[in-house]
């Protein structure tokens, strides 16, 4: 059966959420075991607009999925893995975490390279050099995004996640090959993918090293509003630049290119046991199920139940 729309996903904690053209499919692993299962339409205004697949356009839907749906979910998650099951996350919660993290991410990985490196060329001796300062701030853009990657890499949580993100990655592969989704076909594949967020990352700070040079200008005021503006821009051009990349892949130029992306899914996703392969066919069997598709035949379909008709977990209940 040919696939018209690749799907994607995203690591949680103990589960995977799947990604189809019209819903989302999640499946969480409880601490007693049991897998449980959702699944949610993607329906807001952003994704109801008729242009919401057209180019460029695309990745902005994509970034908000990533952002406002994953996080959400990201949270529910957190709060079933910690025996939360049936805790209901607000609106405001979502939101203000949300705010958090995006003040976070874009002071650290976006204005503070630029700090660093303005303050790093003066102190130098280099004095207004707009070239040497757009050297300064990529080389600390990608260190700083490289040793977050490796610093949140060693702890226990987060290595448990990159396994589900590794789970993820080859169940995929499984689909898009068309092979049964069962522990043993599945294992066949590679834990690194193409299309992977963490690839989406790392074409981003290139377009953005790039578009960021063109802001060669010693306001700080227009130096910090236009990466804060590029950003949509960035997002957008990085994600036509992945499927590019994904559909030429077989090409040796194209492979070298994109092999950043691929090196750091060795930090981003970890070889899973078996029970984590079971959670990501689980989770892509319900996204393909609510977007009306079938599973390859021969595949597994791990037992679970609907996530709201799970009876409540007690605090510190475990297999």
């Amino acid at each position: 059966m040919a696939r018209t729309f690749a799907y994607g996903g995203q690591a949680l904690m103990e589960g995977v959420l799947m990604r189809g053209p019209e819903a989302i499919g999640v499946a969480l692993r409880r601490p007693d075991g049991m897998i449980v299962w959702a699944t949610e339409p993607l329906a807001s205004p952003l994704h109801r607009n008729r242009l919401a697949r057209a180019p460029f356009v695309r990745g902005i839907v994509l970034l908000y999925d990533t952002l406002v749906v994953g996080t959400r979910w990201l949270m529910r998650s957190g709060a079933v893995a910690a025996a939360g099951q049936g805790v209901e996350l607000g609106g405001r919660a979502v939101a203000f975490t949300l705010l958090v993290t995006l003040v976070i991410a874009v002071g650290v990985f976006v204005l503070l390279p630029l700090f660093l490196a303005q303050a790093g060329v003066a102190a130098a001796g280099g004095g207004d050099q707009p070239l040497l300062q757009r050297l300064a701030e990529a080389l600390i853009r990608v260190a700083l995004f490289v040793g977050y990657l490796l610093l949140v890499s060693r702890a226990a949580e987060v290595r448990r996640v990159f396994q589900y993100h590794g789970a993820e990655h080859m169940t995929i592969h499984a689909l898009e090959h068309e092979e049964p989704l069962t522990v043993a076909s599945i294992r066949r594949f590679p834990t690194a993918h193409p299309r992977c967020g963490t690839e989406f990352l790392v074409v981003f700070v290139i377009v953005s090293i790039i578009l960021f040079s063109l802001l060669a200008t010693s306001d700080p005021v227009v130096a910090i509003a236009g990466r804060i503006v590029l950003i949509p821009v960035i997002a957008a051009v990085s994600y036509e630049l992945l499927r590019i990349g994904a559909r030429f892949r077989d090409h040796v130029l194209v492979r070298w290119v994109f092999a950043p992306g691929i090196w750091l899914q060795r930090i981003t996703t970890q070889s899973p046991d078996d029970g984590m392969i079971e959670v990501a066919v689980a989770s892509l069997r319900e996204a393909l199920r609510v977007n009306g598709q079938a599973a390859p035949a021969g595949s597994l379909d791990p037992p679970r139940v609907p996530l709201a008709a799970a009876a409540p977990l007690e605090p510190g209940a475990a297999t």
